[in-house]
């Protein structure tokens, strides 16, 4: 496997910065860069390709509905051109909540978006002239707009792309057209059973071409021998998730934790958490869930969660480091190679 960490979304982008390259050092392989509704992901990520050599910069994630496909294979060409090729797209729905509070954009057929998507930012890098007929037309019917090509040369005509997902339909399309796959909240011994059927099924319409797909999940990671009680570091943002990221009626973690068998926990978790009782939403997370999407322990036992999440199908470990990231990510990667 290779590892990978995540910036977060506050702070100074300049001592990250600092940061990451001593992340590097330590054997880091890519650093993913978010983006909510705080500072823009492609500035930081520009800043941080000058500041490092060997480490890929990966977005996690672009929303899809906040910038035109053209835009986002644009994007990704010049951040891939500033740092000689590193860069990877990641993409990702977000929710109804950012897309229609922060942006202003309804949101609507996440699934057919992402297809188009990536069909025309390859196309772009190619340097083919864009036109598309869909969701996104190309040239805008009846208007004055030209089919264009891309004027600058891409360092790559194939940069990866990585999507977020977690439903079955959108699983299923990036197993057949991305180079990688993001999801969140991984629990790597049911992850056969939530996405194994549509895991197969997209895989099975992968094109040869293609290379395997990677996959990217992990979570906190502390390694010590009394450092179990770091897992509760995690309750606030699974009950986030679980409870406030999205509507009742509509909230794919809630769902994913309730696929993992935690239905029950699931419910009162978004109950408790729209009622404005956040610290109780917290607390109803469930302990086994904090232990299996994490990797907190003795060094003996973060050994065991990294072979159950290389036996998964992980191919790239995400980790958040609790103290000293340098020396945790060195441990972890001390640990990866043993």
């Amino acid at each position: 496997m290779r590892l990978s960490t995540s910036l977060t979304y506050a702070g100074d982008p300049r001592a990250a910065a600092d940061e990451v390259a001593s992340w590097e050092r330590a054997g880091l392989d890519i650093v993913w860069v978010s983006e909510a509704y705080g500072f823009d992901a492609p500035t930081i990520m520009g800043y941080l390709g000058a500041r490092t050599e060997r480490v890929q910069i990966g977005s996690s994630i672009l929303p899809l509905f906040s910038r035109t496909p053209a835009l986002l294979a644009q994007t990704a060409a010049g951040l891939d051109a500033v740092s000689g090729g590193r860069a990877i797209l990641g993409l990702g729905a977000s929710g109804p909540q950012v897309i229609e509070g922060w942006h202003g954009v309804p949101y609507d057929r996440p699934v057919a978006r992402t297809r188009e998507i990536i069909e025309i930012c390859r196309a772009a890098w190619r340097r083919e002239i864009l036109q598309h007929d869909g969701i996104y037309q190309l040239p805008l019917p009846g208007g004055l707009g030209k089919p264009l090509k891309m004027l600058t040369h891409p360092v790559r005509d194939r940069i990866p792309i990585y999507i977020a997902a977690l439903g079955e339909s959108n699983v299923r399309l990036t197993a057949a057209l991305a180079e990688g796959w993001l999801p969140f909240l991984y629990v790597p011994e049911k992850a056969a059973d939530v996405w194994g059927s549509a895991l197969s099924a997209g895989l099975a319409r992968r094109s040869p071409d293609m290379p395997p797909l990677e996959v990217v999940a992990g979570g906190l990671l502390a390694i010590g021998d009394d450092v179990t009680g770091l897992r509760d570091l995690a309750r606030p943002l699974i009950a986030l998730y679980v409870g406030g990221v999205g509507a009742r009626s509509r909230n794919f973690y809630h769902d994913l934790v309730a696929r993992y068998g935690y239905e029950a926990e699931a419910d009162k978790i978004q109950e408790l958490y729209l009622a404005g009782r956040k610290d109780e939403a917290a607390a109803a997370v469930p302990a086994e869930l904090l232990e299996r999407t994490s990797l907190v322990g003795t060094a003996s036992y973060v050994r065991d969660r990294l072979q159950a999440f290389a036996e998964s199908g992980v191919t790239v470990l995400n980790v958040t480091p609790v103290g000293d990231s340098a020396r945790l990510l060195a441990q972890v990667r001390e640990l990866m190679t043993a």
